[in-house]
């Protein structure tokens, strides 16, 4: 069977679950790593900010190097990458003597992967043929969505029929999917983004003021997302005190389930919606759910501020970068890399910093919230000031979205 960009698709699409994998199957087990291998609320924090961190690395490697290396050979290579570190984080009780040694080692490996997967997937959909670019990246987005939603449903599954106790099959289990991918992208057929010749230099990029604001931008839609969504298994099950089926079903997934709706959605209906407008509203929204998160004193109304969270950070990331693809037409693969860069920073700063203002504020509850939230205990008091400091990210999207919005730049053609 001959096949055709419809399978170049299809193959990226696989290559956003699989980011979605290596991104969110660990946050599920964080309690398990913390009671196992006797780690800190700031380890665990490390242990997300490593990750984003060394796709941040690859980020920024792969604006030189991707084009020279050829997609190909990149999005193989990322997906073989992925399918070690998911192997590794599997077998580290029967390999490492140190637990936490072991994860690091598997993150590393998982984020160079997804680093790569990053950079490439979406220039490759970009390049597909079609007008309705938004629309086609903001369906591409869906499906890390879809594929967090799974992650969390079927590792639920896992730990009720198999038994929490058994984790260490999951990460194995789970590299089948870029397993089966790395074969995809080994035959379907490839074209780049823009020709060599008709590329901006990346330094006439960096003097466009609007270019800077978009970087801005993409690091505060990665924290707005991230610090929500790799805290929120954890703070559903000790910060809330639900259990951890319960926790993970009405918070880490419900948040996936509704971001992966309004990118469907988007991607549906795109032609007819303002993005400036879905940009704005979202980042309001993502403001209001933080702060339901937060104050209420309710475990279920915190979990519906947590799944709003999802909706309101759906359109963050691809429309930001829709935005930038439109204002920036010849910006090619480096644009790309370079605002994915941006997003990773913020994937890694964003949980980090609500990590290490929650054990801060762990050590000492009552100094930084003076009985703010009261009736909950230091580990939840922590998490919940993180939580809160964490609003200043959809803050400063919000005010930077309305000045594009605002503002008579000339497309770049």
């Amino acid at each position: 069977m001959k096949l055709t960009y419809k399978h170049t698709l299809y193959a990226s699409y696989i290559g956003f679950i699989t980011l979605a994998i290596i991104n969110n199957l660990a946050p599920l087990l964080f309690v398990t790593f913390q009671r196992e291998f006797d780690l800190s609320l700031e380890q665990i924090g490390f242990l997300i900010s490593l990750n984003f961190g060394v796709q941040i690395f690859i980020d920024t490697v792969s604006a030189k190097y991707a084009d020279k290396l050829g997609y190909r050979f990149c999005a193989v290579l990322a997906h073989v990458l992925c399918v070690s570190g998911l192997l590794l984080m599997g077998l580290i009780p029967f390999v490492f003597t140190n637990g936490y040694a072991g994860l690091l080692a598997a993150v590393i490996l998982n984020g160079i992967g997804g680093g790569l997967l990053e950079v490439l997937i979406s220039p490759i959909v970009e390049s597909l043929p079609g007008d309705e670019k938004a629309s086609a990246m903001s369906l591409l987005h869906s499906f890390y969505c879809w594929g967090h939603v799974a992650v969390v449903l079927l590792s639920t599954l896992y730990f009720v029929l198999a038994g929490i106790n058994r984790w260490y099959w999951l990460p194995i289990i789970w590299s089948f999917v870029p397993a089966a991918n790395i074969f995809l992208f080994s035959t379907v057929p490839l074209r780049k983004i823009v020709d060599d010749e008709q590329k901006i230099p990346l330094r006439e990029l960096f003097r466009e003021k609007y270019f800077r604001l978009f970087i801005v931008l993409m690091i505060c839609a990665g924290s707005a997302e991230l610090a929500m969504s790799q805290w929120s298994s954890l703070f559903a099950e000790i910060g809330l005190g639900v259990s951890k089926t319960a926790g993970d079903l009405l918070g880490p997934c419900a948040f996936a389930a509704l971001m992966g709706l309004s990118r469907t959605f988007y991607g549906i209906k795109g032609s007819k919606i303002n993005l400036h407008k879905a940009l704005s509203f979202s980042s309001i929204l993502c403001i209001s759910s933080y702060l339901i998160t937060v104050f209420s004193p309710l475990p279920v109304i915190s979990l519906i501020g947590c799944a709003l969270c999802g909706l309101s950070v759906g359109m963050m990331w691809p429309g930001t970068l829709s935005l930038a693809a439109k204002q920036f037409r010849r910006g090619g693969t480096a644009l790309f890399a370079i605002l994915a860069l941006a997003g990773d920073v913020g994937c890694s700063f964003g949980p980090g910093f609500v990590g290490l203002t929650s054990n801060a504020v762990q050590k000492a509850p009552h100094i930084f919230t003076s009985g703010l939230f009261s009736g909950t205990d230091a580990t939840g008091t922590g998490l919940r000031t993180g939580l809160l400091f964490a609003v200043i990210f959809p803050v400063v999207l919000w005010i930077g979205i309305g000045k594009i919005a605002s503002s008579k730049s000339t497309i770049i053609e």
